[in-house]
């Protein structure tokens, strides 16, 4: 396990995520975490369970800040990996195609095994990790007023704006960063809410 800090606006959440079970899907977040790719982003969605609102899961990351993207890894699904989509853990978020994950995630309020590989071409998302300290400040992003969004998004935006996720810090093992260039940090810098 690799322990990772994200310090927010409304506190902060520890996540210890799986090197051994799901190793490509935590390579991808350690190398945005080591880069400071998330410093600075903010978790923008909250999306709540019909009929029982304290349950559902919070995603945040880059959005759609196509000057912080990484190349993605293949998606490490959860028939593979073991790691399900249970109270507290963290999974990747992708797009319609499989293997886009990139520096977008999720955290899992409550169970939500409708995200797991379940056959038939449903091959769910990457769980890659959970949350070790910090479920209150989690359940507390869930809890922010929404509105706004698209398709699957509507009407799950953190309004009036994100909450900030000042910056992510590995705890364990020394960082390892990339050593790409950060074209975010030139010029002024501005938050890109996705659709």
């Amino acid at each position: 396990m690799v322990r990772v800090r994200i310090e927010t606006s409304a506190g902060n959440v520890i996540l210890a995520l799986d090197a051994k079970h799901a190793p490509k899907t935590t390579a991808n977040f350690l190398a945005y975490v080591d880069d400071g790719r998330l410093d600075g982003t903010g978790f923008y969605r909250a999306s709540r369970r019909q009929g029982n609102p304290k349950f559902g899961f919070v995603q945040g990351g880059i959005a759609s800040d196509a000057r912080r993207v990484l190349p993605s890894p293949p998606l490490e699904p959860t028939n593979v990996t073991g790691i399900r989509h249970v109270d507290g853990t963290v999974s990747m978020a992708h797009g319609a195609n499989i293997d886009s994950a990139t520096g977008n995630f999720s955290i899992m309020v409550g169970d939500n095994p409708s995200l797991d590989a379940r056959g038939s071409g449903r091959n769910g998302y990457s769980a890659f990790g959970r949350v070790v300290e910090g479920m209150d400040v989690v359940r507390k992003i869930l809890a922010q007023p929404t509105g706004g969004g698209r398709g699957p998004m509507r009407g799950q935006m953190i309004q009036p704006k994100p909450i900030a996720i000042l910056r992510a810090v590995r705890l364990d093992g020394a960082p390892r960063p990339t050593g790409r260039v950060k074209p975010w940090l030139i010029g002024p810098t501005r938050w890109i809410q996705p659709n």
